[in-house]
């Protein structure tokens, strides 16, 4: 099926109004070829779709998108073509389509662009990346970028290819920019406040990440309709390799910034995974899909779709104890959404991060003072932290904390941060590289990841 036969018989309407196509079928939007052309590649993901909330300057307006035909491929042109037409700054990509089951085929035979964007079935996606750098592609991909051992020795081999080709290979780390997790990493670096990090135990960890997602949420203000092989952990991925690769990433950024952790730094101490159950009624709400198809066939148990969403991992990174756990509900409670929890334990402070019910679900930031030093905690916000995020403050809360205060405006949420760490991998595609630590911290992340989860399924 060519390009132009698909637009007409699917998308004739969406395609003429996101891209402003005429009857031939030719892209009309105004462009001029820059510095970065995108290829997005099977869109099965929303986050596929989140990095064209904005516009970038550097990089082609038109959006070049190989998939297969289907569902997943409406749900990624729909969230594009709001994204053009809302009422306030709208974007303005233009969309090329090739819809077919050769799409990865043709989209290295044809190759419009010169970075792949692939958020989508996470056991394919290695393949994906494997494919794009042996042909000379740069490749900006969502989390995970493997979820089993066998990925990860492809992972290692796909980099290698791309230090060759000088090519970029890059996951999308969104939670590097959310403000608290930015202010608890920039206290934990200042002496006077928080001293040195703890080493911990494994019952008390030094640093403890645990975050709560939910099956069914909204994005961009719709329900989001998730496709039915999400909930199949052999495409999707377990729990313990799919979120945690957030929080793993968090743990090396945070406590060894700007350095190179490497494989041999990790120790799996212990891990565990569980299934979070979906009843027939649930799943039909989250896919629209009237049945459990028959590839979930083998996950169900007493009528329930059975989901290893979950998971936990107890570890070690240079001798630092840290804990990582994933938990998947189905729904969040009202007003709600997925929230993050993390502490760092310093010899001087504890620094922690909260988004319950008491902090109406918005992450908030705490100090915990272990000695006396507050006034080095109120010079370091006055001096080190204002100078960088004007308008932050310091309170006492009620249980003798100091909750640091934070304009709403950073609090811009998850769906933003996806622009933010889009313009950081344009700023390394400028620099023709990346800092020295970020692809063997990569590595390590996967290896740490992987590696948990065949301990988990022991």
């Amino acid at each position: 099926m060519n390009l132009r036969n698909y637009k007409i018989w699917a998308f004739s309407a969406l395609l003429f109004s996101a891209c402003g196509s005429d009857e031939s079928g030719k892209n009309m939007v105004e462009s001029t070829f820059q510095n970065v052309t995108i290829m997005t590649l099977d869109p099965g993901h929303f986050h596929a779709g989140l990095i064209h909330k904005t516009m970038y300057p550097g990089v082609d307006s038109t959006v070049f998108i190989f998939a297969p035909p289907g569902d997943e491929l409406k749900d990624h042109l729909n969230r594009l073509e709001s994204y053009n037409t809302r009422p306030e700054i709208p974007t303005s990509w233009g969309l090329e389509v090739y819809a077919g089951d050769d799409y990865l085929k043709k989209m290295i035979s044809q190759k419009p662009g010169n970075v792949m964007m692939v958020a989508g079935k996470n056991d394919k996606k290695i393949d994906y990346i494997l494919e794009a750098v042996q042909n000379g592609i740069h490749v900006y991909a969502d989390k995970p970028l493997v979820i089993n051992r066998k990925g990860f020795e492809k992972l290692k081999q796909a980099f290698a290819i791309a230090k060759e080709k000088d090519l970029l290979v890059y996951d999308i780390m969104t939670e590097r920019f959310e403000i608290t997790t930015l202010l608890q990493k920039e206290l934990s670096q200042i002496p006077e406040v928080f001293g040195e990090l703890e080493k911990g135990s494994l019952d008390n960890p030094a640093i403890t990440k645990e975050s709560v997602h939910h099956f069914f949420k909204y994005v961009s203000g719709i329900p989001l309709v998730r496709p039915g092989w999400f909930f199949d952990v052999e495409i999707e991925g377990e729990g313990i390799v799919d979120v945690t690769t957030h929080l793993v990433d968090l743990i090396q950024w945070e406590a060894f910034p700007n350095q190179i952790v490497d494989t041999t730094d990790v120790t799996i101490l212990s891990a565990r995974r569980w299934a979070t159950p979906l009843s027939l009624e649930q799943f039909r709400q989250v896919t629209g899909k009237a049945e459990f198809p028959d590839f979930l066939q083998k996950d169900i148990k007493n009528g329930s779709l059975e989901v290893y969403s979950n998971g936990e991992m107890n570890y070690t990174l240079k001798g630092i104890h840290a804990k990582v756990s994933v938990i998947w509900n189905f729904q969040a409670p009202e007003g709600a959404g997925d929230t993050h929890y993390s502490m760092m334990r310093g010899t001087k402070a504890n620094l922690v991060i909260r988004q319950g019910k008491e902090q109406n679900y918005r992450p908030e930031l705490y100090v915990q003072l272990l000695g006396e030093n507050l006034a080095e905690l109120e010079n370091a916000v006055k001096t080190t932290l204002q100078s960088t995020y004007p308008g932050i403050d310091l309170e006492e809360s009620s249980n003798g904390e100091y909750r640091v205060i934070i304009p709403d405006r950073y609090h811009n949420g998850h769906e933003a941060h996806f622009a933010q760490v889009t313009e950081r991998f344009l700023e390394y595609y400028q620099n023709g590289t990346m800092p020295d630590w970020e692809v063997p911290n990569m590595i390590t992340k996967y290896h740490t990841t992987t590696l948990a989860k065949e301990y988990a399924s022991k």
